[in-house]
Order: structure tokens, then C-alpha cells, then sequence
């Protein structure tokens, strides 16, 4: 995005192509391969390792395959509780759409504004309702992908079946690398009759992380369940905006008193957890119940509802803030990781340190703000989602400032014990490390997958896969 803001990209497309339906996908990449032409599939932009980034070393025309016109929903089918829609579509229409026949697929990623359901597929997404929903790998039912050798597809829509490795999963993460998705069949549920807000107080972050860890052991993780760190907690704060009446001022100051005397809490220390129940009523008033008092039993404190939704919104306003930002020469950053819960904390700690200790390297005029947050939970372990953002005055290129502070946290990350993704996928920036996650041999098995399916790279993206 600064790249694009100041004009500094190195390599543009030459061609842009707006594909209608399955069919003209098929015509354009049998096209490309006849004139050996470089594909770039786009669906929403949201991508954030820079998988849609041409390779400055490309030298063949590079065409984006614009999915934007293929929005449509094709089928909902009522009695087996599933939509097919094509790739293009993006998140929020699909819900949209699929609301107005009182069905939802509970897809909620923090890009759902913008991204497709051809880019969640391609980047093995998740999303903030996966307690309930699950990840997208659990909701995809069939994928149509047109690769350079043919469509590819299952020829059933059944639930499960048992015919050697699952295709799906070739599909799901390749990151354009391997074709164009064109097609999906998702799992879909009735609209929720109740949807309630919740937040909750703790005294530091200790606790707040123990409190998540034991609504994954009991299994009673509400919808969405998010915690973040004070930083994050000080920054939503501040986003509130000035009191709607001298009551509503009074009001605050109370609860500010009680909070900080009589609870005793530390307005540095303290974090906050955002929290979304969905169901039937009776189903909502028995989890609240439930998750309430696990939190008293780590000093959690109830919130109320309006601060567990200014929460849950404030993940959409994120990219608002940075792209604001960019116009005060701000530069920022997300990313992911997946740990074990034995290695939450620490890994959290070593990070945070690891990128002050980088900052201070780069002689900045302003401190960083560096924060985390508990994204997603599971039995054996969460997602933690990191934010950086520095001032980049006196900073001769910004973008590998910010690359290079990245490279570290992720040496970091790994030597912590986290994954070198949870969601946001590969693609050019976080190559270095595949071959350390999945070993040479998986490596490999990857590399003759690209093989097969495009021996003439017309997906010459340069994604996922390292330098050989």
C-alpha cells in the first residue's frame, strides 16, 4: 500500500482481463498458455504477503485475471444446507445475498469487506466466527480451479468421501500458484435468532490468556472470542470519541474509578476481551453464563455489551487507521502466527522485544507501537496476531524498513515455537521459511505439483515455493 501511495511500484500488469463466468476463465488461461502469457489472479486485494505483487523479474506480458465480474450466487441449496457461488464474490455480499433467504455462512475474516471467496479458498482463510463456523477448510464443501492442464474438480457434492489424498487441499493454500478458482460449494446455517456482544476486563494479560485457555479445554468458546494486550486495549480507547452527554461523561468516570481503585486494576497492565454469542436465546443466556464465571476465576471483570461491539468493529477499522496513517508518514504492518498454548506468553514477550530491540536499530524519531492480540482458539493451541507501526521519517525506504523488522519478528516467531502462518498464507515475503516448515520433501511435493499442473509457470506468480 505505501508502495502504491507513493508511486514506487517496481513492476505494473500490462493487460487486465474481467472473466464473466467459468467458461471464459477456461478460454483465457488455454490463451495464455498458447501465447505464453503470465496469469495474476485477483479477487479482492486484500492479500497481505504480497502475493499479488509482480515479479520484477518477470519478462513475459503479465495479465490480471480480474474475478470481480464472476459475483454471483448460482444455487442455495435449502435441504442440504449448502450455496455454490463463484469466486469473485466478495465476503460480505455472499452473506448479503444469502440473508435475504435467512441463511448465513458465519465466514467472518477481518477482510470480509473486500476479500473473495476465491482468495479465502486460495489462502486457506479463517475467519473470526470459527469457533461455530470453522475455517475454511471445514465449510468447502467442492471447488471448481481451471489450471493450464484443465478444470479440476470433485464430480460429487457428498460430505465426506474416502478416494485417496484429498484434492481439496491441493486447491486450498496454493495461492494462484496452481490455477483459478472459479467456482465454490459452501456449507451454509439458518441466520442465528440471537447474536449478543460481550467484553470482559482483566488485570494483565497473564490472565487474560488463562481465561482463554480454559474456554478451549471446556470447549465453550462463543462465536468469536478475542483478546488483546494493552496496547491494543489503550489504542480502542482512544478511538471511542468524545461522550454522547454530560450523564453519559459521569457515567464513564464511575466505572473508570471503580475499575482502577476499587478493583484495583492497572490502567497499564490491563487488557480487554471482545466476545460475540450466537445461537438461540436460551443457548446465548447458558454460554454467557458459563464463560462469565470462568473469567471471575481469573479476576475478569464483565464489560458490557456496547464495549464487546466497539471491539469486534474495531477489527475492520485496522486498515482504515493504517492507510489514514500513510498520509502522516505512519507505516504498519500485520501479522499471524498459530503457537501452542505452552508457548502463548512467551512467544507474545519475545516478539514484542524483538522488534523494540529492531526499532531501536533503525534511529527512529517516534517509539513503535507494537501489540498483539489472541485471535483464535483450539484444543491444542491459538492464534496471535501481531501489529507494528512506526513514524518512517529520516527512513530511506520505509517499505524495507518495515520488511526487514518483519523478517526478524518471523525468526522470532519460529524460534518461539510459532508457525510461520496461520492464515495470511506465503506468498513473496515468508518464502524463506516453507522449506523449514515442511521439510525438503514436502518441499519438493509441492514443487511437482507446479509441475504437473502448470509445466509452462503461466501462474508465474513466484509464490509459496522458495528459490531452488
Amino acid at each position: 500500500m505505501y508502495a502504491m501511495y507513493y508511486g514506487k511500484l517496481e513492476r505494473y500488469v500490462d493487460y487486465i482481463v474481467w472473466p464473466g463466468n467459468h467458461d471464459e476463465v477456461v478460454q483465457i488461461v488455454e490463451c495464455a498458455c498458447a501465447h505464453n502469457v503470465c496469469l495474476i489472479p485477483c479477487g479482492g486485494g486484500t492479500n497481505v504477503s504480497g502475493a499479488l505483487m509482480c515479479p520484477p523479474e518477470e519478462k513475459r506480458m503479465i495479465v490480471s485475471v480480474d474475478m470481480t465480474k464472476m459475483n454471483r450466487v448460482l444455487w442455495v441449496d435449502n435441504e442440504n444446507l449448502t450455496v455454490h457461488a463463484e469466486g469473485g464474490i466478495i465476503g460480505q455480499d455472499l452473506e448479503h445475498e444469502l440473508g435475504k433467504l435467512g441463511f448465513c455462512t458465519g465466514h467472518e475474516p477481518d477482510s470480509m469487506e473486500l476479500s473473495s471467496l476465491g482468495g479465502w479458498v486460495a489462502t486457506r482463510a479463517s475467519g473470526m466466527k470459527k469457533n461455530v463456523y470453522g475455517n475454511i477448510e471445514d465449510l468447502v464443501v467442492r471447488i471448481r480451479m481451471v489450471t493450464p492442464q484443465g478444470p479440476m474438480e470433485k464430480s460429487c457434492l457428498s460430505p465426506r468421501i474416502s478416494v485417496g489424498p484429498d484434492i481439496h487441499h491441493m486447491m486450498m493454500g496454493s495461492e494462484g500458484m496452481f490455477g483459478i478458482v472459479t467456482e465454490v460449494t459452501m456449507k451454509i446455517r439458518p441466520v442465528p435468532p440471537c447474536r449478543v456482544y460481550g467484553s470482559i476486563l482483566f488485570p494483565d494479560f497473564t490472565s487474560g490468556v488463562g481465561f482463554m485457555r480454559e474456554i478451549a479445554r471446556q470447549r465453550c468458546a462463543p462465536a468469536s472470542i478475542r483478546l488483546v494486550d494493552n496496547e491494543q486495549f489503550q489504542l480502542g480507547q482512544a478511538l471511542k470519541g468524545p461522550a454522547g452527554s454530560m450523564f453519559t461523561t459521569w457515567l464513564d468516570a464511575m466505572k473508570k474509578l471503580y475499575v482502577l481503585k476499587f478493583k484495583g486494576f492497572d490502567p497499564m497492565a490491563l487488557t480487554g476481551c471482545t466476545l460475540l454469542f450466537e445461537g438461540t436465546k436460551e443457548e446465548v443466556d447458558a454460554q454467557q453464563r458459563r464463560v462469565y464465571s470462568i473469567a471471575s476465576q481469573f479476576r475478569g471483570m464483565v464489560g458490557g455489551e456496547e464495549n464487546g461491539r466497539r471491539g469486534y468493529l474495531l477489527t475492520f477499522l485496522i486498515a482504515y487507521i493504517r492507510d489514514f496513517g500513510m498520509q502522516y508518514l505512519m507505516v504498519g504492518d500485520s501479522f499471524e502466527t498459530s503457537v501452542p498454548w505452552s508457548r502463548v506468553l512467551s512467544l507474545c514477550r519475545n516478539v514484542k522485544d524483538c522488534l523494540r530491540r529492531e526499532c531501536s536499530k533503525l534511529s527512529l524519531v517516534h517509539a513503535p507501537l507494537v501489540s498483539c492480540r489472541v485471535t483464535q482458539t483450539y484444543d491444542s493451541g491459538a492464534c496471535i496476531y501481531f501489529y507494528m507501526a512506526i513514524n518512517s521519517k529520516g527512513l530511506a525506504d520505509p517499505v524495507a524498513s518495515l520488511d526487514q523488522l518483519e523478517h526478524a519478528a518471523r525468526d522470532e516467531i519460529l524460534s518461539s515455537g510459532g508457525s510461520v502462518s496461520h492464515h495470511h498464507g506465503i506468498g513473496k515475503i515468508r518464502k524463506k521459511w516453507v522449506k523449514e516448515t515442511l521439510s525438503e520433501q514436502g518441499v519438493e511435493a509441492i514443487r511437482a505439483l507446479k509441475k504437473h499442473f502448470d509445466p509452462k509457470n503461466i501462474f508465474g506468480m513466484d509464490n509459496l515455493l522458495p528459490k531452488q
